[in-house]
């Protein structure tokens, strides 16, 4: 058993190092994400006004993908890496001195969330044909698993130190924190790091930058399977948004919340995600991967949303984040398997940035649906009734509770995307095509 690790981390050891380092970068980079949610949230008391934080990310992301993906392709991996994340840092940068210097406005932060959002278009394709490159085919569950496990981890710490932080000293220190994990990950990267080049006979080369994104729509449309599981997760991830969007505004508004109460509920959903990724990580191979993938999608949809509805205090709110998040990393690890197995690496980039687009094109609308829902439809619905009210009952009264109430319509609506996509046959098919490949 010693041996066979030996030989593992022999095999991964450059994977281990840039994933070890990347992460303590999105350690920082979430604890800023955090706390200027916190931030945005206590100038604005809004929930559309926090949820156009991520609108300003994902829209240039989702707009410019299908293009980011084919000059991922071209483009050497490292320096792809090493720019975008140098831009990152810049706009932590730009925001720390606003705030030192008390000009920080929430539109300010709008305006480099959208460049980030640009920036990452170009990264992420390039991160995850770069996994592709450093591990090899019979370790991709386990890496997928470990990766889960490390943003698992973010997931976890980032609200609890950055609260931490907080409350001991200032926002600035949030930031500059995450200007030390960059320069970590970026000296790393920069040394450390070789990512090989992948050879694709010139194609990629010769190709205009149209016909490569072209070529990862063709792709898609020759490979239905993988093109309807996209738009499942698309419609999953709508609804995700929704979640995203009206969470900081019910915990923060309700009787017994408070930011203390959010971060604590981040935290239990990281340990969810942390003891998935845990799972998933030594786990066999399961005899179906699209089933579960369904179904852990069907447990999550069918009681996180519910418990976040009809519960009253921190404990439930707690209990349901853990329901809802323990199959997570089991859901992205079996699908990043089947996106791995299946499709081949010297296209995966615009593979991938075409399923960025088609697949994430829907969180800027949910993130924008659900502060929209909550400000203008579900809260004034729930300021209107009666104090004997049936939704009074069920959801209580006072800010928040409109919320509460969205949550319970986004339960029902997972459950009826989940039960509508397992009927579809060119997803069940991907099983034949995966265990044939493995």
């Amino acid at each position: 058993m010693i041996q066979n690790l030996k030989i593992t981390i022999k095999e991964l050891h450059i994977f281990l190092i840039l994933w070890i380092t990347q992460a303590f970068s999105g350690l920082g980079s979430s604890m800023t994400s955090f706390a200027l949610v916190i931030w945005s949230y206590q100038q604005k008391g809004s929930a559309l006004s926090t949820s156009l934080l991520a609108v300003c990310s994902y829209l240039p992301y989702v707009l410019f993908s299908i293009f980011a993906g084919a000059l991922s392709d071209k483009w050497n991996k490292k320096a792809i890496l090493l720019v975008c994340d140098s831009f990152a840092a810049g706009s932590s940068i730009i925001v720390l001195l606003l705030l030192t210097s008390g000009n920080l406005e929430i539109w300010h932060l709008y305006l480099l969330n959208a460049f980030n959002g640009l920036m990452n278009t170009v990264q992420q394709p390039a991160a995850d044909v770069t996994m592709s490159i450093l591990v090899p085919c019979k370790h991709y569950q386990k890496t997928s698993g470990m990766r889960s496990f490390s943003n698992s981890l973010v997931t976890l710490l980032a609200p609890v130190l950055a609260t931490a932080i907080l409350a001991l000293t200032s926002m600035e220190a949030v930031i500059i924190f995450d200007l030390f994990t960059f320069f970590v990950a970026f000296a790393t990267l920069l040394i450390f790091v070789k990512i090989p080049a992948i050879s694709d006979n010139g194609g990629s080369e010769k190709e205009t930058l149209i016909q490569s994104a072209k070529g990862g729509l063709k792709y898609l449309k020759d490979n239905r399977g993988i093109l309807d599981l996209m738009l499942f997760l698309a419609a999953i991830n709508f609804i995700a948004s929704i979640y995203n969007a009206a969470l900081p505004a019910m915990l923060l508004s309700r009787k017994g919340g408070g930011e203390n109460v959010l971060g604590i509920v981040n935290a239990c959903t990281g340990l969810a995600t942390l003891a998935g990724s845990i799972l998933m990580t030594f786990m066999p191979a399961p005899k179906n991967r699209v089933r579960v993938i369904f179904n852990s999608l069907l447990f999550s949809m069918s009681t996180e949303n519910f418990m976040l509805a009809f519960g009253k205090n921190g404990a439930v709110w707690c209990l349901g984040a853990i329901a809802g998040w323990l199959f997570i990393p089991v859901m992205g690890a079996n699908m990043d398997v089947i996106f791995r197995m299946k499709i081949p690496a010297h296209i995966q980039g615009r593979v991938y940035a075409a399923r960025n687009t088609l697949q994430f094109f829907t969180i800027p609308l949910g993130y924008l649906s659900g502060g929209i829902l909550v400000d203008r439809v579900f809260e004034p619905f729930m300021k209107m009734q009666p104090d004997n009210s049936f939704w009074i009952t069920l959801f209580n009264s006072g800010k928040g509770s409109g919320a509460a109430m969205l949550f319970m319509i986004i339960g029902f609506a997972g459950m009826i995307v989940c039960l509508i996509f397992r009927r579809n046959k060119n997803i069940w098919q991907l099983e034949k095509t995966d265990k044939q490949q493995e």
